[in-house]
């Protein structure tokens, strides 16, 4: 029996199946930027988790800072430049505006977990996905960061009266926050703050404990306010929707099935930036600015109730429906205590 057609078949179809999954192969470029930091870990977990669940067959490329600057990465999606990003919603409001209502100053997020349920059932609102569809956007998971504080040069804040006439670096809806006790917010990027805070461009900046680490703007600040607390911004990873439509049922499983644990990674992370800050601030000599619950009360009263009625305001001119929006928020506030 002549067995070299049967061997020259099997060769045949061993290569056809090698080319067959060189041919199925996908790898994803993610655009963020700055350095990796915990912001960030859900996206590396999500990559380590892809590769191990497809034996390789999916993969993600993340660039911190080399497919796009982070004020254009929702642009990029929306043009197929890159399959997947991190943006802030503040960085551009009119171009997110339906998730903006997660940047409400004093909205009642207490913890990262809140952040992420807050986060989700917003983004999971059809009003919202229709509104980031417009960008070709998916959205995906939130980044949850803890409630910004604030990091300054020269005297320390010894109560709401000292923000009159102090530049902080605060977007959306920190931003507006600030502006009512007096403060001048600019909208410098995370990537430029400690070249603003150091040249005098701004006096102070708010942040998330593990951004003041990531830029370095601890390393300068002369004080924190430790329990100010007015919101955070909300920055959700996105995809780009023909790439998440052309994915095989296999990836797209293993895409969809990854994310609780990578943002299961992401707050295990992140615990251990609480766990070391307060040393660092005693290791730095910034002096810890603590206000009394009078003083907050009255920021709140300040900026809370006529910021969000203001926004309800405007975002229903635009024909979304954002007092369902917000109470949606308050509602999953509301489950989970």
């Amino acid at each position: 029996m002549n067995r070299m057609p049967i061997r020259a078949a099997v060769l045949a179809a061993a290569v056809a199946s090698f080319a067959g999954a060189e041919a199925y192969a996908v790898e994803w470029n993610v655009s963020v930027w700055g350095k990796r930091r915990a912001f960030t870990e859900h996206v590396e977990k999500l990559g380590e988790l892809l590769a191990a669940k497809t034996n390789g067959e999916f993969t993600l490329n993340i660039s911190y800072g080399g497919l796009s600057n982070s004020r254009e990465n929702l642009d990029g999606i929306s043009i197929g430049a890159f399959e997947m990003a991190q943006f802030c919603a503040g960085y551009h409001r009119d171009k997110n505006p339906s998730i903006t209502v997660l940047e409400l100053p004093f909205l009642g997020v207490n913890t990262l977990e809140e952040e992420v349920a807050v986060s989700h059932a917003v983004y999971a609102h059809p009003a919202v996905a229709a509104d980031l569809a417009r960008w070709n956007a998916k959205l995906l998971m939130t980044s949850p960061m803890p409630q910004y504080n604030v990091a300054g040069v020269g005297d320390a804040p010894t109560g709401l009266s000292s923000f009159e006439g102090m530049r902080i670096r605060a977007t959306g809806g920190l931003g507006e926050a600030f502006r009512t006790v007096g403060a001048t917010p600019t909208s410098v990027t995370a990537s430029e703050s400690y070249t603003a805070l150091e040249s005098g461009v701004v006096d102070a900046v708010a942040f998330a404990q593990h951004a003041h680490f990531a830029y370095g703007t601890i390393d300068i600040a002369k004080w924190w306010t430790g329990n100010l607390n007015p919101g955070t911004v909300n920055c959700p990873v996105v995809v780009n929707t023909d790439a998440y439509a052309a994915l095989s049922p296999e990836h797209k499983a293993a895409l969809d099935g990854s994310l609780d644990e990578a943002m299961d990674h992401y707050l295990a992370t992140y615990g251990k930036v609480f766990d070391k800050w307060e040393s660092v601030l005693a290791e730095k000599g910034v002096q810890k600015v603590m206000f009394d619950a009078e003083q907050i009360a009255a920021f709140k009263a300040k900026a809370a109730d006529p910021i969000r009625e203001q926004w309800i305001a405007d975002m229903t001119a635009q024909g979304l429906p954002a007092q369902e929006l917000y109470d949606l928020t308050q509602k999953v506030l509301a489950d989970m205590n």
